[in-house]
């Protein structure tokens, strides 16, 4: 019979060949299986002879080694893969994870930005440089709009409706939603398309809102470092990801007193539950309001 190792390395070859994995996941992969097989081989266990106690046991295991639910439902995850594997192969005939569920995961909640720093980054790049006046405009627009970056560098001219002060954004599964555009914004905008955007097009014809080079649309990547770039001369040490304007944006409105089912139509969820992140910021915000105003507070 196979050894454990010969059952693991077969298993990574079969699923390397399959999804292509990086050398990375392959590598953790080996980790939590090797792990597990150890263990096991602790309660004179073979692997394919796990049942859903085995399974079970060790996820308890893992978590008295200190791990988060997290890295017990990557274990978990992990298992599930080898097992229904070697059931499609034939060298088991039950799966034992089958009835086992994972971990309770919290969402964690994005790191959110205070509008003091909002402020600061808006106000980093140099408006009176072409490139920079392009980046102010788009980093006023995600914070106004609570766009997707993705949404944001794919936006065209049509999109923008300047008059009624709104912008047409095609979002997740070709979803289309309005969304209002603030006055500081519209400003920023309209002054780009009058005075920046024609000098960086070079009399290009693109539709693209915001241009990169050669007229194309920008790379979320491109507008990714330049937002890195504004951070830093900003002085923001608070870790960004490009998604950080976005969960300012909800934060700060529903800490202005924004209805949630508000905030989802902006944000363009589809599903409340997704929003429902934000509901411990609108908790403690009612908890203040409430411990400030109320006479017992």
């Amino acid at each position: 019979t196979d050894t454990s190792i010969d059952l693991i390395h077969r298993y990574l070859d079969a699923i390397w060949l399959e999804r292509g994995l990086s050398a990375n996941t392959l590598a953790a992969y080996r980790r939590d299986l090797t792990a597990w097989a150890a263990w096991l081989a602790g309660e004179h266990t073979l692997l394919l002879n796990a049942d859903a106690a085995a399974v079970q046991g060790y996820l308890g295991f893992v978590h008295q080694q200190g791990h988060s639910a997290r890295t017990a439902a990557r274990h978990l995850s992990c298992l599930r893969g080898f097992y229904r594997w070697q059931q499609r192969e034939g060298s088991i005939s039950a799966d034992p994870t089958v009835t086992v569920d994972a971990p309770q995961l919290g969402r964690p909640l994005p790191k959110s930005l205070s509008e003091d720093d909002v402020d600061a980054l808006l106000s980093a790049p140099d408006p009176d440089v072409s490139r920079e006046l392009r980046d102010k405009a788009m980093l006023e627009l995600l914070y106004a709009t609570g766009l997707r970056v993705t949404e944001l560098v794919k936006l065209e001219l049509s999109q923008l409706g300047m008059s009624q002060g709104v912008v047409r954004v095609v979002g997740k599964g070709d979803k289309e939603r309005l969304v209002p555009v603030g006055e500081e914004a519209l400003m920023w905008l309209q002054r780009w398309i009058t005075s920046g955007r024609p000098a960086l097009m070079k009399g290009g014809t693109g539709d693209s809102l915001f241009p990169g080079r050669a007229g194309a649309a920008m790379t979320r990547q491109t507008f990714w470092h330049r937002i890195k770039l504004y951070a830093r001369r900003a002085g923001i040490s608070a870790p960004l990801s490009p998604h950080t304007l976005r969960h300012a944006f909800a934060t700060h409105l529903i800490n202005h007193g924004a209805d949630l089912r508000v905030v989802q139509m902006l944000l363009g969820h589809s599903d409340l539950s997704t929003t429902q992140i934000y509901t411990h910021v609108a908790r403690e915000r009612m908890q203040q309001l409430h411990a400030r105003h109320h006479p017992r507070g």
